[in-house]
């Protein structure tokens, strides 16, 4: 049984070197992986700031005397679709500027 977890090791780590060196011989693309990147971070400073103002409101409604949680959160789908539209929009605009 041993040398079927040795054998299992051994494909694993195989896979995870040829997909390592697949993926970082692959040239031509920084143009892509720049306005992936760059759309990337604009998205993620948006979510960052739209979680820090429902931690501010929170905060805010406690030391109002209010309940922190009354069911009115964050809806965990409209979060996902606000950043997939974010992501989409800033993807476009970025593809647009730097693209073809």
């Amino acid at each position: 049984m041993d040398w079927v977890k040795i054998v299992y090791s051994f494909i694993l780590l195989v896979c995870g070197i040829l997909i390592f060196v697949s993926s970082s011989s692959r040239k031509g693309d920084e143009r892509k992986k720049f306005i992936n990147t760059k759309a990337q971070s604009y998205s993620f400073m948006i979510v960052i700031g739209v979680l820090i103002l429902d931690v501010v409101e929170s905060i805010y409604r406690t030391f109002q005397g209010k309940s922190s949680y009354d069911g009115n959160g964050i809806s965990p789908l409209m979060f996902l679709t606000m950043i997939s539209v974010i992501y989409f929009i800033t993807f476009l605009m970025y593809r647009k500027k730097y693209g073809d």
